[in-house]
């Protein structure tokens, strides 16, 4: 029969732990920061500007004055 037993890691391996977390950390917080600040895309291009042809052309009849 086999016995696992759990011991604590060495200081060296513990500080190349923390090291390798922080390496991490500051990759995926550029990484993030890249993403977001060369995003291709950009909402404000696609926003309607107001009414178009269609509501115009659907508009006009009831916007005329009336002659009497």
């Amino acid at each position: 029969m086999t016995t696992i037993t759990s011991e604590t890691l060495s200081t060296s391996a513990n500080s190349r732990d923390r090291r390798s977390g922080a390496l991490d950390e500051f990759k995926t917080y550029w990484r993030q920061f890249y993403d977001r600040a060369f995003d291709p895309y950009r909402p404000e291009l696609h926003y309607m500007r107001g009414p178009g042809p269609a509501w115009r052309a659907k508009h006009a009849a009831s916007s005329r004055p009336h002659s009497t």
